[in-house]
């Protein structure tokens, strides 16, 4: 860490009495620390807008089952990633938008309305009770959902310089957790009256709608999210109208301000499609986010399914264990070791060597079928535990790198297009991953990757194309520019 960034607060920095921008500034210059409660609500925001994206999947198979519009037991899956996909096809329309009104007006109201989205389009979801009625709500949650890129931008914007990885990478734990936690709540409350019949029978309201009780709990914890917010900083800038408070006005300190608001004057004429170092780890992010978001359909299909079918014949709550225990590894893992790593072979090295790992492991999975009992339990947690500490460590990387691209004048618009363009990617990725699952599962006997390998070998082609671009010469750098020379 420079001098620099461990100095006093500086008498020569020029304030504006009524933005709000301003004032998270100097509170970061005042305080050199790490703030919990900024941690903290940028993991609940977070946290929010990714459980309804990720609770479904457990479920997803019995509810597809239950809507009677497959007509074999193999083509569950292949309805089932339409419904998955919606949200994310939702996202691709809107992300941008959501992106450039957090640039006008703010991070603070995007961030609001999008958890509020999540407590009323999350709950009609529970109530769905048609194939179209799930894929139309889904698809409007993703629409006014936009919290995600703004509050990636809020996060490099909330800490100091050499606090913002810590800061994307809380980002980055929560979307992760969010993705195990959510299927672990999906596992363990949906259908009740079946796993509960003492506690929900039979005619009651939750044993008509047994989808209802995890979306309900998770849009419960939103709406509190959504109180809590009233209270947040704006971390965006706003000097029109308002007075500038200079401690030191020297000429030089003056001409200083000056040529930085001159650069970014040229800077807001720029074209971020232009920007290498920004679009080639947005690339890099969409290739991993469309793998990613197969994997977990794929994770917790294939965990549902049965043994005829080379799954693992998981009840819900069998998945909810499984997802349970890697979430709770990630959080220890984000807190504890993985700054360890980072500072040691640096966020985007470690993304490097994590991502090499993950080929051979997920290509373990169909010998790991081959299990049973508590051994499955053990191999198959172990399993999910590393692969998403993979998850979060190479996309984390990708966050700091595509904040770092920008200043803060582009930077919701920049992690709206990469919203935007991961949305997209992802939006195949269910619909894709479930029809590979299906087509998998009825090729049992063939003499090439027969079964479940195949859908993990073509898992692992997605990965080995991202794994390629994390790398030089495709992944750019950003240049130092004369506002990052005066940080």
């Amino acid at each position: 860490m420079s001098e620099e960034h461990m100095r006093e607060p500086s008498e020569k920095t020029k304030y504006y009495k009524d933005c709000p921008g301003c004032k998270v500034e100097q509170s970061k210059e005042l305080n050199q620390g790490v703030s919990i409660t900024n941690l903290f609500i940028i993991w609940m925001v977070v946290l929010c807008s990714t459980l309804p994206a990720s609770s479904l999947f457990p479920f997803l198979y019995f509810m597809i089952r239950d809507f009677k519009i497959a007509k074999a037991e193999a083509d569950i899956s292949y309805y089932a990633g339409f419904v998955g996909s919606s949200f994310m096809l939702g996202r691709t329309f809107t992300s941008v938008l959501w992106g450039m009104v957090s640039d006008r007006y703010g991070r603070k109201p995007v961030i609001m309305f999008g958890v509020f989205a999540v407590v009323v389009f999350n709950t009609l979801f529970g109530l769905s009770s048609s194939f179209w009625m799930a894929i139309i709500t889904r698809f409007l949650l993703g629409c006014l959902n936009g919290a995600i890129g703004p509050v990636k931008a809020y996060a490099a914007e909330l800490f100091r310089e050499e606090h913002q990885a810590l800061g994307l990478s809380t980002v980055n734990a929560a979307w992760g957790t969010g993705l195990v936690i959510g299927p672990a709540l999906g596992g363990y409350l949906a259908l009740p009256a079946e796993i509960h019949p003492h506690l929900f029978p039979k005619g009651s309201f939750l044993d008509k709608f047994p989808y209802f009780l995890p979306c309900f709990v998770i849009s419960g914890v939103s709406f509190v999210v959504v109180i809590a917010c009233f209270w947040i900083p704006e971390t965006l800038h706003n000097h029109n109208g308002s007075n500038a408070e200079s401690i030191d006005d020297t000429e030089a300190i003056e001409n200083r301000i000056n040529d930085v608001d001159k650069e970014k004057t040229v800077q807001k004429n720029e074209n971020l499609f232009m920007n290498w170092p920004l679009m080639s780890s947005i690339i890099a992010y969409c290739v991993f986010s469309l793998h990613d978001i197969a994997y977990q359909e794929v994770f917790s299909l294939w965990c549902v399914s049965p043994k005829s079918l080379r799954g693992l014949n998981f009840s819900t709550n069998d998945v909810g264990n499984v997802l349970a225990i890697s979430g709770l590894a990630l959080v220890i893992y984000q807190l504890t070791l993985y700054q360890y790593m980072a500072k040691a072979c640096g966020p985007v090295g470690i993304a490097r060597i994590t991502g090499i790992f993950s080929i051979p492991l997920l290509q373990s999975y169909p010998f790991i079928a081959m299990l049973s009992g508590i051994a499955l339990y053990i191999v198959i947690s172990i399993a999910s535990i590393l692969k998403n500490m993979i998850i979060v460590t190479i996309t984390t990387a990708l966050f700091l790198l595509q904040n770092r691209a920008v200043e803060q004048h582009q930077r919701g618009a920049a992690n709206g297009i990469s919203l935007t363009a991961m949305s997209l990617f992802k939006t195949f990725g269910p619909a894709t991953g479930g029809t590979i699952l299906t087509w998998s599962q009825k090729r049992l006997d063939a003499a090439f990757l027969p079964g479940t390998h195949m859908v993990f070998f073509f898992l692992n082609l997605i990965e080995g194309l991202g794994i390629f671009m994390i790398f030089k010469p495709f992944l750019g750098e950003k240049k130092k520019t004369q506002s990052d020379q005066l940080h």
